[in-house]
């Protein structure tokens, strides 16, 4: 009887390890900012967040070096036409990857400190529904050049 005792355990210890498994934390990664070609034009800001272990919205993403930014989406209208759009939250299920790319969602931030300039990074703070706020270095990248990792 005494022999059998650990395989009887073996279950409950399959249980326990498995509560151990760090769940996936809400996180924002691969963020860099396309610095605008024209003085007091906006610059486009991207970036992948990796949801966490419950669906959220995001609500704002700001930057202290920023006067104003907005998020917008990038749509196709009518006679194919690109349009932008102000979008004021998006949806991040538990566990999913949002993309924030060139040609979709984005970031747009006006009037820019003029002191922040490539290769510099800037912060982005991530405001989402659950209270959560992330503060993430963003990359700069000037107007017209390859984005981060695509040389």
């Amino acid at each position: 009887m005494i022999r059998s005792l650990p395989l009887a355990l073996a279950p409950a210890a399959l249980l326990l390890a498995s509560g151990c498994a760090k769940e996936e934390e809400l996180r924002v990664a691969d963020a860099w900012v396309r610095m605008a070609a024209v003085p007091d034009s906006p610059s486009a800001g991207y970036f992948t967040i990796h949801g966490g272990p419950q669906d959220v919205q995001l609500l704002s993403v700001s930057s202290p070096v920023a006067i104003r930014t907005e998020m917008h989406e990038t749509m196709t209208g009518m006679q194919g036409m690109a349009a932008m759009k102000p979008i004021t939250s998006v949806a991040v299920p538990a566990g999913e990857d949002v993309a924030f790319a060139p040609g979709g969602r984005h970031v747009m931030l006006w009037g820019i400190n003029p002191g922040i300039t490539p290769p510099k990074t800037l912060t982005l703070i991530f405001t989402f529904s659950n209270g959560e706020r992330l503060q993430v270095a963003a990359q700069t990248v000037a107007a017209g050049a390859p984005a981060p990792g695509k040389d």
